[in-house]
């Protein structure tokens, strides 16, 4: 199927995150999980630390020294969390090199269905709330999927550098809201 049909057929949403979809938020980590990720260990393990650590950083309270106050949100579809995104609501050094404001994953089983692309359109959206006029990604250059997503939201390529966090190559954006 095309992806522009199942973006304009889609009822996905984005939303914060909420205690009432813990079952499918658990069902969503233990497929990265599965895929080989641990990227939602902490949030399987203790979900309403989880929830409450997510909002302390929106609202910038409790951060780590290397963390920015940032917003985290849910595309769900149909009662299913398709993909998440995190805003960061603005840069450090660190993230002036590599992770930008924006960050964002599919689920393993609903890639390849448009909702990387709309998920960052939406979370584009929300960096416009914020009063940002333009944000800043990155991603590894050999993840040519999301190099595509970005571009396909208006990503203008500024470059590349080489990750300090994992040696790799990685392609830098930024795109205009």
């Amino acid at each position: 199927m095309n992806e522009e049909n199942i973006i304009s057929s889609s009822n996905a949403r984005l939303i914060e995150p909420t205690e009432e979809l813990a079952a499918e938020f658990f069902a969503m980590a233990e497929e990265y999980k599965a895929a080989g990720s641990d990227r939602y260990k902490s949030a399987l393990e203790n979900f309403p630390q989880y929830l409450e650590q997510v909002s302390n950083y929106a609202r910038g309270i409790k951060l780590n020294t290397d963390r920015v106050p940032a917003s985290e949100f849910w595309l769900v579809d149909g009662g299913k969390i398709v993909a998440r995104s995190e805003l960061r609501h603005r840069l450090n050094p660190a993230l002036e090199h590599e992770g930008g404001h924006i960050g964002y994953d599919v689920r393993p089983s609903e890639r390849r269905k448009g909702y990387g692309t709309l998920v960052l359109k939406l979370t584009l959206e929300k960096a416009g709330d914020l009063g940002l006029d333009k944000v800043f990604l990155t991603c590894d250059t050999e993840n040519s999927a999301s190099a595509k997503i970005i571009e396909k939201n208006g990503g203008k390529f500024a470059g590349e550098a080489i990750s300090k966090k994992s040696g790799k190559q990685i392609s830098r954006y930024w795109i205009e809201i």
